[in-house]
């Protein structure tokens, strides 16, 4: 029998891209680090089809895990941190939309959750067109956070995540009733609202016109002297204490690609609605 040696250097990679790489090598990281890279295998693998050619923005996969059922992963290049998962289509090609699978991280850790979804869709490997007639979400079912040495999983992380979702949510109705402009890379995102909402830890140049006047008070928390009296003129009472305990900052810190996602929603639901057309290439 041929032996098998292990390097316990190559234990420390994983970690390493979790925090210096994009969002498919931090899934595939974190799928090692737990194991489940073993519990499925794909089974096929089709990208989006134009006449002028494959485009590679967006993957169907069909997926059989270790109980040997099959299901299909959607995504699309452009919001690498989350998946649609759905039920193996039937003989006239329907599937049934099962959850949003999430997973990106920052340079302190990661969030990763399943999102159940109702919905539905039809998709024949056959003549390999994708039509989603509804995306509607409910509930965080299970998830993990990691951030620096402290680890939650179970009922604790599940109960924790779907707080951040809350004030996720929150600070996105804000953002979008504010009529921004539109930002087509996350980069351009963050460059735009960090300074709105975290004027204490940007550049002068950067801060907002009416970030300092005369007579405002502030409060100290985790080393940063928040405006509070900034907070109440910007923001809507209710994000009023998430921004001044610095909870606001730790979600944006540790969620940036949730934030993201959440704020583009409707694009989501706009670009996985369109007939998309797929070619099978393994």
């Amino acid at each position: 029998m041929k032996k098998i040696f292990f390097n316990i250097n190559i234990l420390l990679i994983p970690l390493s891209i979790l925090l210096f790489s994009g969002c498919a090598a931090m899934e595939g990281a974190g799928k090692f680090l737990d194991g489940s890279v073993f519990a499925e295998r794909r089974v096929s693998l089709y990208k989006a089809f134009k006449k002028d050619g494959y485009e590679s923005d967006m993957e169907l996969k069909f997926i059989r895990d270790k109980n040997k059922e099959i299901s299909i992963l959607i995504s699309a290049s452009k919001y690498p941190m989350m998946k649609l998962r759905a039920s193996n289509p039937g003989e006239d090609g329907t599937f049934i939309l099962k959850s949003l699978e999430y997973l990106a991280g920052s340079t302190h850790g990661w969030n990763e959750y399943t999102l159940e979804l109702i919905g539905e869709g039809k998709f024949d490997p056959e003549n390999p067109v994708l039509i989603i007639s509804e995306i509607e979400t409910v509930q965080i079912i299970k998830g993990r956070i990691h951030r620096y040495d402290t680890r939650i999983t179970g009922n604790e992380a599940v109960t924790a995540l779907r707080n951040r979702r809350e004030r996720v949510q929150a600070i996105v109705s804000w953002m979008s009733s504010q009529e921004p402009p539109v930002f087509p890379k996350i980069k351009e995102f963050e460059n735009y609202w960090e300074p709105v909402l975290f004027p204490e830890i940007v550049s002068r140049k950067k801060r907002p016109a009416d970030f300092k006047q005369e007579g405002d008070e502030r409060k100290k928390t985790d080393d940063i002297r928040w405006n509070t009296s900034y907070t109440e003129r910007v923001f809507p009472e209710e994000l009023w204490n998430v921004r001044n305990t610095g909870t606001l900052l730790r979600d944006w810190e540790d969620a940036l690609s949730w934030i993201y996602m959440e704020y583009e929603w409707e694009k989501i639901l706009e670009l996985f609605s369109n007939e998309i057309i797929f070619n099978k290439i393994k």
